[in-house]
């Protein structure tokens, strides 16, 4: 059976190149795609638990079997096309789940998503600053699953509107290189009230930081590193050996 294998992140620099095509044979799984590539590049072993894997951009334990065309990824823990947006009444403005390489508008996204019957907008923006602990950060660089990427904002955004009571929802992220100052990430959520309001944006961003497949690499003078991930609760279906 032939099966596509994409690596994203740290995964990528440890192989050395972001996809191929590969046979095996028929009956494997998961664990036995993993042991393939581990025993091929050793350091991707060192990564343990937290190298998460997704088969046709889902989350998968290592007993999952694989079958003919199936796409596989190995995904770092997460740093977290336009298309994915829905009025939930059908009228009005729309959800809203993107991926970009401009600059985000967030004056102008905010001002679209809000309507007459709200009474709260809450935003929240994530900023790309100046330094990561003692080093001083020059630039960042993010990098995506970007099918992946879109269909778990999507779920956050359902997850949201399904917890609070909110009206409307809008993630955007951008990818790419993003200069100190800019928005790398922005969380708009309106509703009739601010509580609601701000708890969904809270948990629409702390959640994208554990399940979106976005890797953020920072480049700072003498060198560059792949920022460390947020612990995912997908974890728990990885199992020793996953």
């Amino acid at each position: 059976m032939n099966i596509k294998v994409l690596f994203f992140g740290a995964a990528r620099d440890l192989t050395g190149f972001p996809e191929e095509q590969i046979d095996l044979p028929e009956g494997q799984a998961v664990s036995d795609l993993r042991r393939r590539y581990q025993a091929q590049f050793p350091s991707l072993e060192a990564m343990g638990v937290s190298l998460l894997v997704a088969v046709n951009q889902e989350f998968r334990p290592a007993s999952w079997p694989l079958r003919d065309g199936d796409e596989v990824a190995f995904l770092p823990p997460v740093s977290g096309g336009h298309d994915g947006s829905a009025s939930r009444n059908g009228s009005g403005p729309a959800d809203f789940f993107l991926l970009t390489r401009e600059p985000i508008p967030t004056a102008r996204l905010a001002d679209e998503l809000k309507a007459a019957a709200d009474g709260a907008v809450v935003v929240f923006e994530g900023i790309v600053r100046d330094h990561s602990g003692d080093r001083r950060t020059l630039y960042l660089e993010y990098e995506a699953y970007e099918p992946m990427a879109l269909e778990k904002m999507k779920e956050i955004g359902s997850e949201a509107a399904s917890r609070f009571k909110i009206d409307r929802i809008g993630i955007i992220h951008r990818l790419g290189h993003i200069e100190i100052g800019g928005t790398s990430v922005l969380v708009i959520v309106t509703a009739e009230h601010r509580g609601p309001a701000f708890e969904a944006c809270r948990y629409a961003i702390d959640r994208l930081k554990q399940v979106v497949p976005i890797w953020k690499k920072e480049y700072f003078e003498g060198g560059a590193v792949w920022a460390e991930g947020e612990r995912s609760s997908h974890r728990v279906i990885g199992s020793s050996g996953d």
